[in-house]
C-alpha cells in the first residue's frame, strides 16, 4: 500500500459555490498533496456574488465531528477558517489545547468578498482570546489585521504594529496580505517577534477573487503539514495561490474563483493533445 498523505484537519463553514470555505479548502490541500479530514461550522446558502444565509452549527455538532477523526487518525496540522459563533470558537480552543504540538493555520474571515458580516464582535474578542495564543500563523487581510488589532486610538494603526499587537496575543507568525491595500503589485508580509520575516510582492490580477485567502491558508497548512519551515510554506503557499488566481474563471455573476488544480488541467489537456 501507498503511504498516507499527510493529513489536515479543516474548521471551516461550507461554500456551495466551491468558491470559498470547506470545499476550498479540500481541493486546495488536495491539489497540495495532503489528505483533507473536515469540521463543518456552519452552512451557508451563497453564490458568487455574495452570502444571502447563515446558520452555525451547533458548537456540539463541532466537536462530534472533530472528535471523531481525531480519535482515529493522526493529524498533522489544522486549518481554520469561518468559525460560526463564539460558542464554536471556544469548543475548537478546547479542542486545539488537547494537541499543542501540531501547528495551526488560522484565516480570520471575517466579512465575505461583498462585505456581509461573518464575524461579530464576540467572535472576534473570542478568537483572539482563545485561539490566537494558540495559532502558529494567522493570516489577514489588511482589513481584518486593523479589526483584530483595534486599539482605542482613533486612527487604525499602522499594519506593522497590528502585526505586532497579534504576536504579543501569543501566535508565532502573521502574514498580512495586501490585497485591499493600494497599489501596482500586492505585497504580502510575514511578521514575527523580531519584525519582518520576509515581503513577498506579487502582479496585481485585474479581477476580484472569491477564496484566495482560503486558498492561501490552506496551502500553508499543506505546507506545515508536509514539514516545510514557516518562510518556506508561506512563500510556497503565496506562488501557488498566485497561480490558481491567474488561471481563475468566472462561472457566475459575481467574482472569479481560483483555479486550485490549473496545473492537472493543463496536464490532461496535453496528454489528450498528444493522444490525438
Amino acid at each position: 500500500m501507498s503511504p498516507a498523505p499527510p493529513i489536515v484537519l479543516s474548521f471551516a463553514a461550507s461554500d456551495p459555490t466551491g468558491g470559498a470555505g470547506l470545499q476550498a479548502d479540500l481541493l486546495t490541500l488536495g491539489a497540495m498533496g495532503c489528505h483533507a479530514f473536515s469540521v463543518v461550522t456552519a452552512v451557508t446558502a451563497q453564490d458568487t456574488r455574495g452570502v444571502e444565509a447563515f446558520l452555525p452549527v451547533d458548537a456540539a455538532w463541532v466537536v462530534a465531528q472533530a472528535r471523531c477523526v481525531l480519535e482515529d487518525a493522526e493529524v498533522s496540522a489544522f486549518k481554520l477558517g469561518v468559525l460560526g459563533s463564539a460558542q464554536n470558537v471556544t469548543a475548537i480552543a478546547e479542542i486545539i489545547a488537547e494537541h499543542p504540538d501540531i501547528p495551526l493555520v488560522l484565516d480570520p474571515v471575517l466579512a465575505s468578498g461583498r462585505g456581509d458580516l461573518l464575524a461579530g464582535d464576540d467572535i472576534v474578542a473570542a478568537m483572539c482570546a482563545h485561539i490566537l495564543p494558540r495559532t502558529s500563523v494567522v493570516t489577514p487581510n489588511s482589513i481584518e489585521a486593523r479589526r483584530l488589532a483595534a486599539g482605542a486610538e482613533a486612527h487604525e494603526p499602522a499594519l506593522e504594529e497590528c502585526a505586532r499587537r497579534l504576536i504579543a496575543l501569543g501566535c508565532g507568525y502573521v502574514l498580512v496580505t495586501g490585497t485591499h491595500e493600494p497599489g501596482a503589485e500586492v505585497t504580502n508580509t510575514l511578521y514575527d517577534r523580531g519584525g519582518i520575516v520576509r515581503a513577498d510582492r506579487w502582479q496585481r490580477l485585474p479581477q476580484t477573487y472569491h477564496g484566495s485567502g482560503c486558498t492561501l491558508a490552506s496551502a500553508i497548512a499543506a505546507g506545515l503539514a508536509k514539514g516545510s519551515s514557516m518562510s518556506e510554506a508561506v512563500g510556497m503557499a503565496q506562488a501557488y495561490t498566485w497561480q490558481t488566481l491567474a488561471h481563475g474563471f468566472r462561472p457566475g455573476a459575481g467574482q472569479h474563483l481560483p483555479d486550485r488544480l490549473y496545473f492537472a488541467r493543463e496536464a490532461f489537456e496535453h496528454t489528450i493533445g498528444r493522444s490525438r
